[in-house]
């Protein structure tokens, strides 16, 4: 059976980049700018606050995981009240060792291992806008030890480290996203695949996105009139049906164009377009730059030297 959000995660081909511990003693508070970049965290020991711009406020303890697919700004605190130092997120990436706030001696109130990664994809904003800005996970030891197994890796020059560093992360994000797959979930990807009509319709434009699909045809996969299908895909996804299977076939596009392995009419017609003009015009107005074009330029930068 096709799995829409395992397609999604794997089409973008997330990298481990860096992760580190931090701590917090005494009376402690951080205030992190925006970073862009998805993060996790996971809490070792201890408890502190957390508060991310636009969220509610979360009480972290021991075990907790959190990812932020795009790291607005932030505060972390310990529970005491403080005026929050400001740390730029990018200056703080590119330091090494664990980073201590607050009292520098004696054991931590709280011990958090914490990391980022790229999509080695300009699609990310695909999976952003699919997922809610915030995932909160209690007490799955799961998600711990794949958290372990990431840093130890990344910690050591072994073969075939960069392979086992993707598929880590990839395992990591599916595993954290679908804990949180749920109708009570935030609009998005996780909410819709929560709801087994809705996830049905998902799972056949992903299974066959060539497929001339038309509201009436992914309505009756979901059992539901078309009005019906169309308020409650909007509603759970955040956007429309045929909105979706136009990002989707778009992003399907865009991948195959980068590896430059077929031609334009054969893309045009993996991703369900009749011709390569009719395609070509489509993914013009999507992308802003014809696919030739969008496919030279994607060469050239993967070509250039570092």
């Amino acid at each position: 059976m096709v799995d829409p959000l395992s397609e999604v995660i794997g089409l973008l081909r997330p990298q481990a980049v860096f992760t580190k511990g931090i701590s917090g003693a005494g009376r402690w508070g951080v205030r992190y700018g925006d970073f862009g970049h998805p993060s996790f965290a996971i809490v070792i020991e201890g408890c502190c606050r957390l508060v991310v711009d636009g969220q509610m406020e979360l009480h972290l303890q021991a075990g907790d995981f959190v990812l932020l697919p795009t790291t607005p700004g932030f505060t972390m605190s310990g529970f005491e009240p403080v005026i929050a130092e400001f740390i730029d997120p990018h200056a703080a990436a590119a330091a090494t060792g664990e980073v201590r706030h607050g009292r520098q001696d004696g054991p931590p109130s709280v011990r958090i291992l914490g990391g980022y990664f790229l999509f080695d994809s300009e699609d990310a904003g695909l999976l952003v806008s699919l997922l809610p800005q915030q995932v909160h996970v209690r007490g799955v030891e799961r998600l711990s030890v794949l958290v372990r197994l990431l840093i130890e890796e990344a910690a050591l020059e072994r073969s075939g480290r960069d392979l086992v560093l993707t598929r880590l992360v990839e395992i990591l994000l599916v595993e954290a996203l679908r804990l949180t797959q749920s109708p009570a979930a935030p609009a998005g990807l996780l909410r819709a695949l929560g709801d087994t009509r809705l996830a049905e319709a998902i799972r056949q434009i992903h299974a066959d996105p060539a497929r001339a699909w038309t509201m009436a045809q992914l309505a009756k996969e979901a059992a539901l009139s078309r009005s019906a299908f169309f308020d409650r895909f909007t509603r759970n996804v955040g956007v429309p049906p045929m909105a979706y299977l136009l990002a989707w076939r778009m992003a399907l596009a865009k991948d195959l164009l980068r590896r430059q392995e077929i031609d334009i009419a054969d893309v045009a017609e993996r991703v369900g377009y009749g011709s390569a003009s009719t395609f070509s015009t489509a993914f013009s107005r999507h992308v802003g730059q014809p696919p030739g074009r969008y496919a030279r330029t994607t060469a050239s930068q993967i070509s250039a030297p570092s």
